[in-house]
């Protein structure tokens, strides 16, 4: 074989080694791009459900704290005037109990206070013991409710000599009954607790009248006269 024949023999097996090179790259690259592009798809679509997976999370988290921040149901009896006034038993200071049925046929007043000694509270049992001469003259029972101990209800009694007599509901029986247990508001806290409220019952038994939200001064001369009236 002549020098320029193996020269070209030489080029031509170089040439065909280097094209199966360049087709076993392209092949690879090919490979590689089609095994990526499968494989986005399902990366993405595995953000998306982690995404909506979070989402709903959050959603439960806040639903669950916007419930945790809801202030306490208020109380509510729906008592209104004209309606047969609740039947009531309940335990007084000095040991007896007291029931509705005790003062059939007679006008009867009850006034509920927050607690017993406290300032407001002391004003009205005190207002209410200076008039019980005129609301004996006017046929009317008086009778104080809070949902203190008896103890604490004697203890006050004894204090500041009250005259009227002093119902504990210490299960709030009486004073949901009535409506003067709801929900209060004192330095920006919500919470449950006694409405400081009066109900004058008549001879027939019905709720005559009814004082929600009561302001202490003057309040025992105008349920007074509310009974006088009757």
């Amino acid at each position: 074989m002549s020098k320029k024949s193996r020269k070209k023999s030489s080029k031509t097996s170089s040439g065909s080694s280097t094209a199966k090179k360049k087709t076993a790259k392209t092949r690879a690259s090919t490979r590689t791009r089609s095994a990526t592009t499968q494989r986005t798809p399902a990366s993405k679509s595995t953000r998306t459900i982690a995404k909506a997976g979070s989402h709903r999370a959050a959603s439960k988290q806040l639903s669950s704290s916007k419930s945790a921040s809801s202030p306490p149901a208020e109380a509510k009896s729906g008592l209104v005037e004209g309606q047969k006034a609740p039947a009531f038993r309940l335990p007084r200071d000095g040991g007896d109990v007291v029931t509705l049925a005790d003062y059939a046929g007679r006008k009867l007043v009850l006034f509920f206070y927050p607690r017993a000694d406290t300032p407001g509270c002391t004003r009205e049992a005190i207002d209410f013991t200076r008039l019980a001469a005129a609301f004996a003259a006017a046929g009317t029972a008086v009778l104080g409710i809070s949902a203190d101990p008896l103890k604490a209800q004697e203890k006050f009694r004894d204090k500041h000599k009250l005259g009227v007599p002093l119902i504990s509901d210490e299960k709030h029986e009486m004073l949901e009954a009535y409506g003067a247990w709801g929900q209060k508001s004192m330095y920006g806290k919500s919470f449950l607790g006694i409405l400081r409220t009066t109900i004058l019952v008549g001879t027939d038994g019905r709720v005559a009248r009814i004082w929600r939200n009561v302001r202490v001064d003057g309040h025992a001369d105008e349920v007074l006269e509310a009974a006088r009236s009757l």
